[in-house]
């Protein structure tokens, strides 16, 4: 059986990340979603826990390709600490795979290393279909709703991540400008 890693922080989960994940779970028989850095939430770069992002996704799996959700396994990831000993972590947090799908090179080196058949997925429209892309749109009162899926701004709207990231926002630069000004 053909099964592939498929990593991310899916700060939010957007249109990019669907298109990925459709293009991925067509190449294998079953896909495991790596949701990374599971430990990081309420950050600017990280403002929704583990929990909600799997939710989402689940959401968007259920909605956008149904047919495929009982061959998508969801797992949270924690960062380590030590880059070399990240992938053996993964290991020991989801079921084997044979495949890892990233377009990460940091990624791809550390699994290359090992011997791990490295599969590059396609993308759309990476130029402004990403997280932190979304992040900023919200940020600064843009329209960010375009570049995610439906389930994922109900979902957002629903937890008051609009706010949160908001202040977040307004946190990081208020100190940032502290800091400058000292």
């Amino acid at each position: 059986m053909k099964r592939g890693l498929y990593i991310g922080r899916f700060q939010p989960f957007h249109k990019g990340h669907l298109y990925s994940l459709k293009w991925c779970s067509d190449k294998v028989d079953e896909l495991i979603i790596a949701v990374g850095s599971s430990d990081k939430s309420f950050e600017l770069r990280n403002p929704f826990t583990a929990g909600e992002r799997i939710e989402i996704i689940r959401e968007n799996i259920t909605n956008e390709i149904k047919e495929k959700s009982d061959k998508i396994i969801l797992i949270p990831v924690p960062d380590v600490g030590v880059h070399l000993l990240w992938t053996y972590n993964m290991d020991l947090l989801v079921p084997r795979y044979n495949i890892v799908f990233t377009n990460d090179p940091f990624t791809s080196m550390l699994y290359k290393e090992r011997g791990v058949e490295i599969i590059y997925p396609d993308l759309i429209s990476r130029e402004f279909l990403s997280a932190t892309e979304v992040r900023h749109r919200i940020a600064n009162d843009k329209n960010w709703e375009e570049l995610v899926p439906t389930p994922t701004i109900k979902l957002i709207n629903e937890i008051e991540g609009v706010d949160r990231i908001k202040n977040l926002y307004n946190l990081t630069k208020s100190h940032v400008t502290k800091e400058y000004h000292n």
